[in-house]
């Protein structure tokens, strides 16, 4: 099968629909390596201390944990599994072609912008729309939302600017389908929330031979091909979520300080990447990341890193030196709770499904307790010796918070509302 056709597949789509389908869930293998989803096969396992130096020194503060420990995990992170991305382009431009129109019954204030990664402005550029609250003091603070479709197709507003979009068959065209579910603006504006949105396609195209055509492309070294521990496409769209941030610094009307960043499925591990390398977003929300996300590898449910990393489905969307642990989970130096820590102290929320059972929910939840001694140094809380949550429970919304919805890997409109709660309580509140 060409490659390419792995981009915008069913279960991609799916996030904000109906969720993976239950025969890929539960299917006996995938690429030819078996999955396990029973608990009492799911193995046994020690962690990696994420309190404890290389050099075997154990940290006991909050500075330790910032100036010693943390560097020391985000650079596993950039030379293991995400891959090292460049910093700020200084060819970079804004053009705000929408300065501020009103919207949605005069409640909300939309603005557009197109940010230009490079001097040739034809091409490498992504379209950030924002919408804040009319009535709402302002500065504003605001949700960023990383989109599996253009943002003509995420809301219901004709008056957006049309975008482009990649097929599966990696060919760009017109957006022009409609059949995707509506991010729900208004239920963040009603609240004080700006909202801002943009197409991941924009900055990295999601398919094997993507590389050509996405912002990667234009810092390949002199071979012009990636080196294995060269930046995939995940860090490629948190590289553009810090691009919007950027922006974001610019604009009077929005509280930089105040920015929180989300997204789902492999946006959920792309939203976590983002939080751990740029410490300007004040919170995360990562929804469904299973593996290479908030799920720990090392246990063996659902997702492992070998079916990630096959060349033949994602090794694209990491570092190629990910691969190499495929078959050697227990001799990585770090695990998904490490990913986790390195948010702290923010307030990090992991939203999961009970039957995602190929993204690992109880994987994400045991990776959130793993990780409560980091926030602890900062005086924050996690799920502490809380039994698993049943579904719908919020009693799990700490700084380091966890919830689980009724259903499969999907985004629902009531995990929304849960969204909005938690926005309320540790960006808006504090």
């Amino acid at each position: 099968m060409n490659s390419k056709r792995f981009y915008l597949t069913i279960a991609t789509l799916l996030v904000y629909s109906l969720g993976f389908s239950q025969q890929q869930k539960l299917a006996d293998t995938v690429a030819g390596i078996p999955v396990n989803y029973k608990e009492d096969k799911a193995g046994t396992y020690t962690l990696p201390d994420p309190l404890t130096l290389n050099n075997g020194k154990k940290v006991t503060s909050a500075d330790g944990w910032m100036k010693k420990r943390r560097p020391e995990i985000l650079n596993m992170y950039q030379e293991i599994q995400f891959g090292k991305a460049p910093g700020k382009p200084d060819a970079m431009a804004f053009n705000v072609f929408d300065k501020g129109t009103p919207v949605f019954n005069g409640t909300a204030i939309r603005k557009q912008v197109t940010v230009y990664f490079t001097k040739d402005t034809s091409d490498h550029k992504m379209d950030l729309l924002i919408y804040l609250p009319a009535n709402a003091p302002k500065p504003a603070p605001l949700l960023l939302n990383i989109s599996f479709v253009p943002n003509c197709l995420s809301v219901g507003d004709s008056g957006v600017k049309k975008g482009f979009m990649w097929t599966k068959e990696g060919k760009k065209v017109s957006a022009t389908q409609t059949a995707f579910r509506k991010f729900e603006v208004e239920k963040f504006i009603t609240n004080g929330i700006g909202v801002a949105l943009v197409y991941y396609g924009d900055i990295e195209p999601d398919f094997a031979g993507g590389l050509p055509y996405g912002i990667r492309s234009q810092y390949l070294g002199a071979s012009g091909k990636p080196a294995p521990e060269d930046w995939g496409a995940i860090a490629a769209w948190a590289w553009g979520l810090s691009r919007a941030m950027d922006y974001f610094e610019t604009d009077k009307d929005i509280n930089a300080k105040k920015i929180a960043v989300t997204g789902a499925s492999r946006l959920g591990k792309t939203v976590l990447w983002t939080g751990a390398q740029d410490q300007r977003f004040a919170m995360v929300i990562a929804s469904i990341s299973g593996e290479g996300g908030a799920a720990l590898s090392r246990r063996n449910f659902g997702e492992t890193i070998g079916h990630i990393t096959d060349p033949a489905r994602y090794l694209y969307q990491f570092a190629a030196n990910y691969h190499d642990y495929s078959n050697r989970v227990d001799q990585l130096p770090m695990d998904a709770h490490m990913l986790v820590s390195l948010i702290a102290p923010r307030p990090l929320l992991l939203q999961t499904g009970n039957t995602d059972f190929w993204s690992d929910p109880r994987g994400e939840y045991l990776s959130a307790r793993a990780a409560e001694p980091v926030y602890k140094l900062f005086g924050k809380t996690g799920p502490g010796d809380h039994d698993f949550p049943a579904p719908g429970d919020t009693s799990l919304l700490n700084p380091l918070g966890y919830y689980m919805h009724e259903g499969g890997h999907a985004v629902l409109p009531t995990d929304l509302d849960v969204f909005v709660t938690f926005i309320k309580k540790y960006l808006i509140a504090n």
